[in-house]
């Protein structure tokens, strides 16, 4: 398997994960999951907010899952070229995550809304990690 796929895979893999958790745990904080907001725990008590915030969770569980059938759709019938461009992709979605959500999730930290203190930080590595991981297959690739 090349360095493209393992990186598809890598990704798929670790997303999977993350759905699994969004669908059926979303409440926890290993994961990514939606626990470590404190605003998650008192919207859950909330009966009118409840639902919503359900709904949401599982709107982001069935975007990603969208999302990782369709690289495994090009990890497993896409052509080296398909995968070059999807590669390059995914890196610059992913480093959208700097522009959108983490200067939210910082703030949120920063306010003291965020259990355990400093997640923003341990998030934004592993979504530098993604971005690393990409970028050095995409370099093997290219050698």
């Amino acid at each position: 398997m090349d360095s493209l796929s393992i990186a598809i895979l890598t990704f798929s893999i670790l997303e999977l994960i993350n759905v699994i958790i969004l669908y059926t745990i979303p409440h926890t904080k290993v994961c990514n999951g939606l626990g470590v907001f404190d605003a998650w725990h008192k919207a859950c008590n909330d009966d009118e907010l409840r639902p919503f915030i359900k709904y949401l969770a599982n709107w982001v569980a069935n975007t990603k899952l969208i999302f990782i059938l369709l690289l495994q759709v090009i990890l497993w019938y896409g052509s080296t070229q398909q995968k070059v461009m999807t590669t390059i992709v995914m890196i610059l979605s992913i480093a959208v995550y700097y522009l959108t959500l983490h200067p939210i999730i910082r703030k949120l930290d920063k306010a003291g809304q965020i259990t355990p203190k400093n997640y923003s930080i341990a998030l934004g590595l592993i979504i530098a990690f993604f971005i690393i991981m990409f970028s050095i297959a995409l370099i093997i690739h290219i050698i």
